[in-house]
């Protein structure tokens, strides 16, 4: 399919789920899974309808986002500073890397309890809960990066008489983009994850909450809407980074942009 455009089967395969949904749950089917009970795509259409013309969805959006953008770009940046410091340095290595893969198997979801008990609002610790999950696919995608790049090429800047910052600031950061940019793919989807977790548990406002309630009235197609939206928001994220990725990686070859 190189060449023809790719937009069409995307979109047939969407349609293709949605036909498939519509009819499973127009027959009211029961095998194995129940759909009898399971709103249709049609009912979730409405419901959605519904919700956009109401502030409160739009207001719960935003919540959500501020949330993930502020955990995603704390992560971000103290990912990468972590991440080449330890790899470039064996005396922070050392002192930091056993900390890090200490607390790195830890869910963020499981550190509720503890961002309750340390910030006083509930805002502050979903950020954490966010940033805490972001943070390490960040940091290990830039350390193993920066391991992996070729001695000679620090070689060949220091021949011609590069000090450290030269090194850092024409072999280093330019060199790891591709790897740093797929650990921010990967931290921007568990970012997701855990921002909308801890909105359940926790929250007030936001896609989350407002999917959790729903779901303890027993509104199901207001569920799916709740779905449906963290789906969209997620991907449109993810799509955004990956955009920055590739402009900045522009100069590689096609294969090994991010």
């Amino acid at each position: 399919m190189n060449g023809s455009p790719r937009w069409p089967v995307r979109a047939a395969s969407l349609l293709a789920a949605l036909g498939l949904w519509h009819l499973v749950t127009a027959a009211d089917l029961r095998l194995w899974l129940r759909f009898d009970r399971f709103p249709g795509p049609l009912d979730v259409l409405e419901e959605f309808r519904r919700q956009v013309e109401h502030a409160q969805f739009w207001q719960d959006v935003a919540q959500s986002l501020t949330r993930i953008l502020t955990g995603f770009f704390l992560a971000a940046l103290l990912g990468i500073v972590f991440g080449v410091l330890t790899a470039r340095s064996d005396w922070a290595g050392d002192l930091l890397q056993p900390l890090f893969e200490v607390a790195r198997p830890i869910p963020a979801i499981a550190l509720v309890p503890v961002a309750i008990l340390l910030f006083p609002a509930n805002e502050q610790g979903i950020v954490f809960i966010t940033f805490a999950a972001a943070f390490f696919p960040v940091l290990v995608s830039t350390r193993h990066a920066v391991k992996a790049l070729p001695v000679v090429w620090e070689d060949a800047v220091r021949t011609l008489g590069g000090g450290r910052w030269r090194v850092l600031a024409q072999v280093v950061l330019p060199g790891v983009l591709p790897g740093v940019f797929g650990g921010l793919s990967i931290g921007m989807g568990v970012a997701w994850i855990c921002v909308i977790s801890a909105e359940m548990i926790s929250g007030e406002f936001g896609v989350g909450y407002r999917t959790w309630q729903a779901y303890t009235i027993v509104d199901y197609p207001g569920v799916l809407v709740g779905m449906a939206t963290i789906g969209l928001l997620g991907w449109l994220t993810s799509s955004l980074v990956e955009l920055v990725g590739r402009r900045l990686t522009r100069w590689l070859p096609r294969g090994e942009r991010a």
